[in-house]
């Protein structure tokens, strides 16, 4: 009986919810939600699936594995109330997203190459610490710049008790040679916070670029799960339109 309904296109709340492993409440709760299409009743209330249903259940799993669920529920309701252009928008936009993380990453690995191939001076603070106008010298920058880098949070020296002078012990020089080192390369300042933050939580510029590179892998694989959602998803787009294009 079930195989007949289901080969004249006609399927149970219950056996569409068991092609995605979910309940028949979360099936009738995405259908509220609007990410399932409409379906129509039978004379005695019952509602009426069909093979579109379970085909929008497989690419909302696709589009969520890939997008997350506030995304994919944007798509799919624009998709069912026939509104393409908006579904395609918050597509593109999450590809977007992808595209700038990884050129950030990109420029983070190349700020790290800078400073791992570097020939840099090896520095060292007096036990107490350096002040200002020593670490100036030491990293090439004038006493204004090492406030600013300050100011903007890259450094973090800590003050003398008495005087007020500023102290940097020797992460802060380190830090302060980085700065100096890719201001030079014509960083941005997001970009040397990235890097810094990374030295500081990892501990070296080598063990974060292994870090960096591991991410860059991931992104590539989350990259390749919004593929196979966007492919989903055209695939669903035509069966409800076979006039659209390829």
């Amino acid at each position: 009986m079930a195989e007949r309904r289901r080969r004249a296109g006609r399927w149970r709340g219950a056996e569409v919810a068991a092609t995605a492993g979910i309940s028949v409440q979360q099936v009738r709760n995405y259908l509220d939600l609007g990410v399932l299409p409409p379906v129509d009743r039978t004379p005695a209330g019952y509602r009426v699936f069909t093979d579109e249903h379970v085909r929008a259940l497989a690419v909302l799993r696709r589009l969520a594995e890939g997008h997350g669920w506030a995304r994919t529920r944007g798509i799919m309701v624009a998709v069912h109330r026939g509104d393409l252009a908006a579904a395609l928008a918050a597509l593109d936009a999450g590809h977007a997203e992808l595209d700038r993380e990884r050129a950030s990453i990109r420029r983070v690995l190349g700020a790290f190459e800078t400073v791992v191939t570097s020939p840099a001076a090896v520095l060292s603070a007096p036990r107490r610490g350096a002040r200002i106008g020593a670490v100036a010298d030491m990293v090439g920058a004038r006493t204004s710049q090492l406030r600013l880098w300050e100011q903007r949070g890259l450094l973090r020296p800590v003050r003398e008790r008495g005087t007020g002078y500023r102290v940097y012990d020797p992460a802060e020089l380190r830090a302060a040679q980085v700065v100096a080192l890719l201001r030079r390369g014509a960083y941005p300042f997001d970009i040397i916070a990235a890097v810094l933050d990374e030295m500081r939580t990892t501990g070296s510029a080598q063990r974060v670029h292994a870090e960096l590179a591991k991410r860059e892998q991931e992104l590539h694989r989350r990259s390749l799960r919004r593929l196979r959602a966007s492919a989903a998803l055209h695939d669903y787009l035509r069966h409800r339109d076979p006039t659209l294009p390829d």
